[in-house]
């Protein structure tokens, strides 16, 4: 057993202490080692975009370096006949901006008047006050200015003109060598990087592998080409749309008569890179334009409109279509991320913010000591949806537990929000209560939750789904009793008549735990749901019908009979047990074991040889096979 002293056991404020130091120090170096940093995350990012055409020019019979040298040529050439268009139009339109100054003034007066024009009777009227207490003080101060004045007179000054020399051939030469060598120094560094990260690609992918993977190779092998696959393919899925948008704006600002239109068209381009905000602040600089070209309004709100459609267009329908609704990042993570890289970096930072986030949360979804950026960027919940079931029940937040709910059931059924939610929260809520981790208000809270939650959902939870039952109500009973109690208070004891068609009843029953209880009406409200006549009776209600049956009981009328079993490797014996005795008093009847699993998965459970036709393991398989044998089902007899 190690001993205090042992180095390896840091104390947590120490721990926590190193966190923030290397923190501040990894956010140090990313800062001023930025010059360097830039360059070869450019080139990093450039590579998932390359590598591609890489792996397309290796397929058809090329080697690995020719490839990596055509690919890199190709991109280098984009790039080069991007900038000329960048350049020549920018210095197009510097030429052109002077012609437009009359048709911007003319619009800033119209826009003055306005605004501006009805405050300007307030302002002559607060100047001619102020006016008047301004006078005396002129007065005041005009005798030592006059003073001042005739010294200036008598003081003689001689004027002197600076000229400097006009700049030399080899100045001009130097002076745009300089401005243009920063620039041209990055690109050269993202190139050199660029060419020897495609040559070393396998080499650096084992390295890599070798880094994070520990002793389970396959697993790390499998997650590293996922994650290089995934972020290649949402890189030229994205780099194909942005180019695609600027073509499409392109033409459009051609035909409505937008001057520039490619250098519009290039920006929107790469601005897109920018989430949310991104083409919106290319959409402005162009409508800005737009309207200083056109006398009118015209022009400026055809720009907008165009934005407007193509943006609207592309990340509706193209961009799911390509790379789903997301990049796989929260809404709240792009935006902060931009803050930050653009902080961190600058505007390189902002167009790489995106990209650099969604490396950082693929690499947190497969490596474990990275797994809080997942957490905090990704878009995936935080908590699954069990989870945030418990949580918010032991909250008191049903209202939220019930609109999630409904979002679910547009997509799945009752049941299936019962299997995949409702139960397995159920579940922890019940460990948590075995552990001694819930106190009895919280319990109070939960029970009176779960109660308003499955009252409202449903056909029976739309018609009662303003009820409120108080606290107090649920205690000393269980939740499925009280479930029950409310539907037999509207429609009787039998939840239903007793003179029914022969075999259209559905019988369900528990084996008399509090689970049971309540996924057995669980159960029921499903299959009433589907207008199929389930009736909620337990061993004791069953045995008393037996011993002293009612005059007007239909005999033959029930048709099938569910057995529920919410822990069934705890209740196999019992559960066997039960389904003989319903084979003995209904021998007509189709007789289903519905065994439902706990929350820890555990091998499958059978019963032996005890009269059941069929085992099931989930209310929605329940619910099939009673859709099944009444496929058209009846009139909904449910209160």
């Amino acid at each position: 057993m190690p001993s205090a002293s042992d180095p390896l056991l840091v104390p947590p404020a120490h721990s926590r202490a190193i966190a923030i130091i290397t923190t501040a120090t990894v956010l140090a170096l990313l800062y001023l080692g930025r010059e360097v940093l830039v360059p070869i995350t450019l080139a990093l990012i450039l590579s998932l975009l390359v590598a591609p055409p890489v792996r397309w020019l290796r397929k058809i019979g090329l080697g690995h370096a020719p490839s990596v040298l055509i690919a890199v040529l190709a991109l280098v050439m984009f790039l080069v006949g991007l900038s000329t268009i960048i350049g020549s139009q920018v210095a197009h339109m510097a030429t052109s901006l002077p012609q437009y100054e009359a048709t911007v003034h003319n619009k800033i007066d119209a826009l003055s008047k306005l605004t501006a024009g009805r405050l300007e009777a307030m302002q002559d009227e607060a100047g001619r006050v102020l006016n008047q207490f301004g006078d005396r003080t002129a007065e005041l101060a005009n005798e030592p200015a006059d003073a001042q004045q005739n010294l200036k007179a008598s003081t003689s000054v001689v004027p002197v003109e600076i000229r400097t020399a006009p700049p030399s051939p080899m100045g001009v030469v130097g002076r745009i060598f300089s401005s243009i060598w920063p620039p041209l120094q990055t690109a050269g560094i993202v190139l050199v990087v660029l060419i020897f990260v495609l040559l070393e690609h396998e080499s650096l992918r084992d390295r890599f592998i070798r880094l994070a993977g520990g002793s389970d190779l396959r697993a790390t092998t499998e997650a590293i080409n996922d994650a290089g696959e995934r972020l290649s393919r949402f890189f030229v899925s994205q780099f194909a749309v942005n180019f695609g948008v600027g073509v499409v704006i392109w033409l459009g600002l051609v035909i409505i008569g937008v001057p520039n239109a490619p250098l519009w068209a290039t920006l929107t381009a790469i601005l897109r890179f920018v989430p949310y905000v991104g083409v919106w602040l290319a959409a402005i600089l162009a409508t800005l334009l737009a309207a200083a070209v056109d006398p009118g309004w015209s022009l400026m709100l055809m720009t907008i409109g165009l934005y407007m459609v193509v943006e609207t267009v592309v990340g509706q329908l193209v961009e799911p279509q390509l790379y789903g609704h997301t990049t796989g990042l929260s809404p709240l993570a792009v935006v902060v991320a931009a803050i930050f890289w653009s902080w961190l970096w600058g505007p390189v930072g902002l167009i790489m913010s995106t990209p650099l986030t969604l490396c950082l949360v693929v690499a947190g979804r497969h490596v474990k000591a990275l797994n809080l950026l997942d957490i905090l960027l990704g878009d995936l919940p935080a908590l699954t949806m069990p989870q945030r079931f418990y949580q918010r029940a032991i909250s008191g937040d049903s209202d939220e537990i019930i609109a999630s709910a409904r979002v679910f059931l547009k997509r799945k059924s009752f049941a299936a929000y019962c299997d995949a939610v409702l139960l397995p929260a159920l579940q922890l809520t019940r460990i948590d209560l075995v552990n001694g981790l819930i106190n009895p208000e919280q319990q109070v809270i939960v029970r009176s939750a779960i109660v308003r939650v499955i009252e409202s959902l449903g056909s029976h939870g739309r018609r009662h789904s303003s009820w409120r039952r108080s606290a107090s109500v649920l205690e000393g009973s269980s939740i499925g009793q009280v479930l029950r109690q409310r539907r037999e208070s509207v429609s009787g004891r039998w939840q239903g008549p007793l003179v029914v068609a022969p075999r259209s009843v559905v019988l369900c029953t528990g084996l008399g735990t509090i689970g049971d209880d309540l996924a057995t009406e669980i159960l029921a409200r499903i299959l009433r749901d589907l207008n199929i006549d389930a009736r909620h009776l337990s061993i004791q209600d069953i045995e008393a019908i037996e011993a002293d049956p009612p005059l007007e009981v239909t005999r033959d009328g029930i048709s099938m009979v569910y057995i529920v079993s919410a822990a069934p490797g705890k209740e196999r014996e019992n559960s066997a047990t039960v389904a003989s005795e319903m084979r003995r008093r209904f021998s007509d009847a189709c007789i289903l074991a519905v065994l439902l699993p706990a929350l820890l998965a555990l091998p499958e459970i059978t019963l032996p040889d005890s009269g059941v036709n069929q085992v099931v393991n989930s209310l929605e398989e329940a619910a099939q096979q009673a859709i099944a044998r009444f496929p058209g089902g009846r009139k909904n007899t449910q209160s």
